[in-house]
């Protein structure tokens, strides 16, 4: 069913290539009414329009808080048009109908990335617009709603196609885009006062989001996916990609994998994520090094995975990396020449993270029509809390290695035990029902690919062992260190183990499951 316009209100804060619309508006002799900027702006450009104060015969007031908030423009939206009961009320009020209305709101989310001036962000907190475009869209049976700037040629397509009328079908889409975009604005105002009162956990909770793309498929190729931003403070991801294809669900996850263990390092480092799961990390004053040492950790793993780097990428470390087939690379810049070099790599994906800052304070994990809220986890050990079970002691150097393990430990899917030598991993066991599977599976990737660096390691474990079997298995392969949460009704056991075999042994009192 088509619906002619005949009179359209326009209420813009960004006001970018309106005049388009004015054109075809005037084409097909649609009344104008505006108010405030937009009214300014669109008799600047040369175009006939009817002030809002003028159209209602009331005067914007409380400092412009109170414009459109009126009878007049509100029953002019929500009539219905084929129902004689409205008509008739109308006709007594002497009100016209509005039959298109083209709005943005104030710039909330630009305002608070801006500044901390708390009225000013107040200010922002648009009112008669929402109201305006919510009325809109409910009544998209009779009335055309567009929120977008996006939209704009879409609107004049649909004009110029139906004579100044617009389709059902066309103004049903755009009602949904409507919706979408009232509950995401006040979803940004929630979470913005949420944030400002340091509530993690409200009684009710939305979360919003805008599209930032659609990727290239989902974590299997039959799979669609998009990605979409969910940040008060910023509108992009702060992830430059300087070359490569289109990323997937599976590129981003394990990106995302990557800066959040890159995060954790103080100072320069490493790490190789292969499905989510680190293959391979290291920190060393060398930036080189630490790349060849997360890379020498599971080479195998490591094919086809994302390097993660927080230095900048050189000459020397791209002819390195050049040699091996990876997925991505991200890294905190890359010079020109190291450019050159993988830009060579038909295939591969480089992408700039200099820009990019955590701001989340928590993680949220879906399932169905439910979903689970925690704080992150940013705790390793509190040194004060370690306890050293064993009959002899750790140096301070073997507790700076043990805490490095136990950091990786934590990124590691569930359950999990990292076998590293001097800062770097050597085995890496992930994922597995049983923990003694876990032992099992990173020693026998050290002795695959780094066997020396068995002798005299440290071992790290995310939750207790509840048998000595583990610890038995990491002792005969030549660790020296272990490091554990402890709390065991068999703890006795692994301490025995490992005093026997004259192994240090930490508890940390800290577990770090991480599913």
């Amino acid at each position: 069913m088509s619906q002619k316009i005949k009179t359209a209100l326009i209420s813009l804060s960004d006001k970018n290539g309106i005049e388009k619309i004015l054109r075809v508006l005037k084409k097909f002799n649609v009344k104008i009414i505006s108010s405030g900027g937009t009214y300014n702006e669109i008799k600047k450009l040369g175009f006939n329009c009817i002030e809002v104060s003028k159209y209602t015969g009331f005067e914007e007031m409380l400092d412009g808080r109170l414009k459109t908030l009126h009878p007049k423009i509100h029953a002019g939206i929500l009539n219905k048009r084929s129902n004689r009961n409205h008509k008739r009320q109308m006709n007594r009020k002497k009100f016209n109908n509005i039959d298109l209305i083209i709005v943005n709101f104030y710039p909330f989310q630009q305002t608070i990335q801006k500044t901390k001036n708390f009225k000013k962000i107040i200010e922002n907190i648009d009112i008669g617009g929402p109201t305006m475009v919510r009325a809109a869209a409910k009544n998209f049976n009779d009335v055309s709603i567009i929120t977008d700037k996006k939209d704009y040629g879409l609107l004049i397509s649909e004009l110029n196609k139906n004579k100044g009328s617009t389709s059902l079908k066309f103004r049903e889409k755009m009602a949904s885009k409507a919706f979408g975009l009232t509950a995401y604005y006040d979803s940004i105002v929630s979470n913005w006062f949420n944030k400002k009162l340091n509530i993690i956990f409200p009684e009710t909770i939305t979360v919003f989001g805008k599209k930032i793309s659609e990727l290239r498929y989902g974590e299997n190729p039959h799979q669609k996916s998009s990605i979409y931003i969910n940040d008060l403070l910023n509108e992009e991801l702060g992830l430059r990609k300087i070359k490569g294809k289109a990323l997937s669900y599976n590129n981003y996850n394990d990106i995302f994998t990557g800066l959040e263990i890159l995060s954790s390092f103080k100072k320069t480092g490493t790490v190789i994520i292969k499905h989510a799961n680190p293959s391979g990390a290291s920190i060393n004053s060398s930036p080189i090094k630490s790349f060849r040492e997360s890379f020498s950790s599971d080479p195998v793993s490591a094919f086809g995975g994302v390097v993660a780097c927080n230095f900048k990428i050189n000459r020397k470390i791209a002819k390195e990396m050049s040699k091996v087939f990876f997925e991505v690379i991200l890294a905190r810049k890359f010079d020109k020449q190291s450019l050159k070099i993988l830009g060579q790599k038909k295939n591969l994906i480089l992408i700039d993270i200099s820009k990019f800052k955590h701001q989340k304070e928590y993680q949220i994990k879906q399932f169905d029509s439910s979903f689970l809220v925690q704080d992150k986890n940013k705790l390793i050990l509190k040194k004060k809390g370690l306890k050293i079970v064993s009959k002899l002691k750790p140096t301070k150097k073997e507790v700076r290695s043990a805490e490095f393990a136990m950091n990786i430990c934590k990124f590691v899917k569930s359950n999990s035990i990292i076998i590293a030598n001097n800062f770097s991993t050597v085995g890496i066991g992930a994922g597995q029902p049983s923990r003694v599977d876990s032992c099992k599976i990173a020693v026998q990737k050290a002795k695959k690919f780094q066997p020396k660096k068995l002798r005299n390691s440290v071992a790290a474990s995310d939750a207790f062992f509840p048998f000595s079997d583990g610890v038995k298995k990491l002792i005969q392969a030549g660790v020296k260190v272990i490091i554990q949460p402890g709390g065991s009704i068999r703890d006795k056991d692994s301490i025995l183990a490992a005093n026997k075999a004259k192994v240090k042994m930490i508890f940390t009192g800290i577990r770090h499951f991480n599913h």
